[in-house]
């Protein structure tokens, strides 16, 4: 929903004095910085991408000025830097990871590679900073999770040289990802997944990541969930997708379920296909938004098979959804998500494991009505909020079906729903949340007060 062009000062909005006070003194907290962010990506709508876009979106409307550097980018041309290298799916990046992990040790020849790999890395970080003059910088989730050794291991090393301020805003790590545990670089890890260094800041998603962090490498860090532009009203039907329903097969009397994910094992989409089963009316159409992830085929066979034994309709519609309206190559229009979630009657959120939930949160800000699995990031730290939901713990039980058929027939209860729920993501998980929080992270960086 959020894109690189949006970026724009609130300082010079016209209703700038109309803002609360407490958000009108975070506008220019501080010296206006120039912030660099850097990961494998920022391009398409996976989750770091999207919360980086976030965050830039709030730090340009205090006063900053960010920059990107990525193997994969669609910033304007004008404030990124592409590094290739740095793309995780690179052939000599992928080379390199598939010697690391699921074996106990590792040839000389591939420390020899990676290190190799690492100074080139270096290089391209340093160009980056010398580029645009970075003062601040952002490593998003290369810090964190190891999909790219070498990166993680250069950053960390450029970190340790530069002197440069850093926030390092992590989303998921090693120990969270069972495919990370069998591996022959824990020398690697331990010294920069993530790295204790002077002059950082360390932000993550959630409090247990927060409290795993501190227990296992004694690295204190600060909560900044993710969040979304509650204080911009959602948008909804318009010329352009009044005609979504037809276009990707429903008829208007058809009940949109949709499950708002890539189609990968820990969404719990098996879940989603046993619902609309159990729900037993055809009119129930499950319709999945995102393409599959990177994890094999295998999740995606299974699916199939699970469809044809429920003997539902399924529509896959990845093909019509992009970050941007417009057509494919087929001539068919491509719809943002924004214009699939006001045509959706009820949205399914059943995974298995989330480092937040961002499917969750737009649910809320869409008011729909939302089926979570109570994953243990949503149980700690979303559920105790107050949300009304319809909860499923890894079971689709008869209370589950029967409060989805309820939540589907009964408007004023939706509507009900839809208030308080949007009222929680306001106090919550609003831009707001992150702005006053963001704020503090540069001042501690620099001493300035807030």
């Amino acid at each position: 929903m959020l894109d690189f062009q949006r970026h724009r000062r609130i300082a010079n909005r016209p209703d700038a004095d109309l803002l609360p006070a407490m958000d009108r003194s975070l506008l220019t907290i501080g010296t206006p910085r120039r912030i660099g962010f850097i990961s494998t990506r920022f391009q398409g709508t996976d989750g770091v991408t999207l919360e980086a876009r976030k965050w830039a979106h709030i730090l340009e409307e205090m006063g900053h000025s960010c920059y990107w550097m990525a193997g994969l980018l669609d910033a304007p041309p004008e404030v990124s830097h592409p590094a290739p290298l740095a793309y995780f799916n690179h052939p000599e990046v992928l080379a390199v990871q598939e010697k690391l992990f699921g074996v106990t040790h590792r040839s000389r020849a591939i420390t020899t590679r990676i290190n190799a790999v690492i100074e080139e890395l270096k290089d391209e970080i340093y160009r980056f900073i010398e580029r645009f003059q970075i003062e601040v910088l952002i490593p998003e989730n290369i810090l964190a999770i190891p999909m790219h050794v070498p990166l993680g291991v250069a950053m960390t090393e450029v970190i340790a040289e530069a002197t440069l301020p850093v926030i390092a805003h992590h989303h998921d790590f090693a120990w969270e990802r069972e495919r990370f545990t069998l591996n022959a670089v824990n020398d690697y890890l331990q010294a920069a997944f993530p790295p204790l260094l002077y002059g950082m800041e360390h932000v993550v998603i959630n409090s247990m990541a927060q409290k795993e962090l501190a227990r296992r490498l004694g690295i204190p860090s600060q909560i900044i969930p993710n969040v979304l532009d509650f204080e911009t009203p959602p948008p909804g039907i318009d010329d352009f997708n009044a005609d979504l329903r037809r276009e990707i097969g429903l008829r208007d009397d058809d009940i949109f379920v949709l499950q708002p994910t890539r189609v990968v094992a820990r969404k719990g989409i098996e879940h989603a296909i046993e619902l609309v089963r159990r729900l037993d009316d055809p009119r129930v159409k499950l319709v999945i938004s995102h393409p599959a992830g990177d994890e094999g085929n295998d999740y995606m066979q299974m699916l199939h098979e699970r469809i044809d034994d429920a003997g539902i309709t399924v529509l896959f519609i990845a093909d019509r959804v992009g970050e941007t309206r417009g057509t494919n190559a087929a001539g068919q229009k491509v719809y943002t998500l924004a214009d699939v979630y006001p045509h959706a009657d009820l949205v399914t959120y059943p995974s298995h494991y989330e480092g937040f939930g961002n499917a969750f949160l737009e649910a809320i800000y869409f008011r729909k009505p939302v089926v979570v699995n109570t994953y243990a990031v949503y149980a700690r730290d979303i559920d105790p909020l107050g949300f009304k939901t319809i909860e499923m713990t890894q079971l689709v039980t008869n209370r589950v079906v029967e409060q989805t058929r309820e939540a589907l027939r009964n408007p004023s209860l939706r509507a009900d729903w839809a208030e308080t729920n949007f009222a929680l993501g306001i106090k919550h998980f609003s831009f707001a949340v992150a702005r006053r929080k963001l704020g503090a992270r540069l001042a501690n960086l620099y001493g300035e007060g807030v």
